[in-house]
């Protein structure tokens, strides 16, 4: 999944965007107000990052925008500012959460999961599709109970491909929520990484899981 982290202070700031790709996430990130606002809004993020006090543009502005916009990416605000009043006014403004510093980074982690799911309106963090089960939080996918290894990127998209329920999934809505802005992958990495799932996952005993569908791009599980 996808995640934009808006925060000025460089070294948390790296921090969370080391511990959010080694949880397996792909992370853009700034410590600028109006840049903030611009990834926002020009890209899709499962979930979005914010602080309060930031240069250029405050987080509260940059959440206002969003949300007068329409746009429904889930925000998380992380600040400082701990006073209930500060509380209400973050999610009163449109943020589904709110977590002050100091936090521990593993309730930050549980915290974005949740919004994630939320997101796709699941409420587990086992995904279950025929004989095929994904555990979100420890990352481990088994098929007919026989563990799976799998990279870092080919449990990105088949966990994207699962949180999307039997829906067909556009190359451009992979792009969008696998891969981060500067990726330097080329264009028909997608269909690559396709194949790699297909050699781990399928079986020759077994009804296929990925399907192609012409002209529209993948569904995972039975076709519609």
């Amino acid at each position: 999944m996808r995640v934009l982290v808006i925060e000025d202070y460089e070294p948390l700031r790296k921090s969370l965007l080391q511990g959010l790709r080694e949880a397996g996430f792909a992370v853009d990130a700034t410590g600028d107000g109006p840049e903030g606002l611009w990834y926002a809004q020009g890209n899709e993020y499962d979930a979005i990052i914010l602080d309060l006090m930031l240069p250029g543009m405050d987080g509260l502005t940059i959440l206002r925008k969003l949300r007068a916009e329409g746009r429904q990416s889930h925000v998380l605000i992380l600040t400082a500012k701990d006073a209930v009043k500060d509380r209400i006014e973050g999610l009163d403004h449109g943020a589904d959460d709110y977590l002050v510093k100091p936090f521990a980074f593993g309730e930050l982690l549980a915290r974005i999961r949740a919004l994630v799911r939320r997101g796709y309106r699941k409420k587990s963090a086992e995904q279950v599709i025929d004989d095929l089960r994904l555990d979100l939080n420890t990352r481990q996918v088994f098929r007919d109970g026989a563990a799976i290894e799998l990279s870092p990127r080919e449990f990105a998209l088949l966990e994207y491909l699962a949180m999307r329920g039997g829906e067909v999934v556009s190359r451009t809505e992979i792009w969008e929520h696998v891969y981060e802005f500067n990726s330097s992958a080329s264009s028909n990495v997608v269909d690559v990484y396709i194949g790699y799932l297909r050699k781990k996952i399928e079986r020759p005993d077994k009804p296929s899981l990925i399907h192609t569908i012409r002209g529209r791009g993948y569904v995972l599980g039975g076709q519609p």
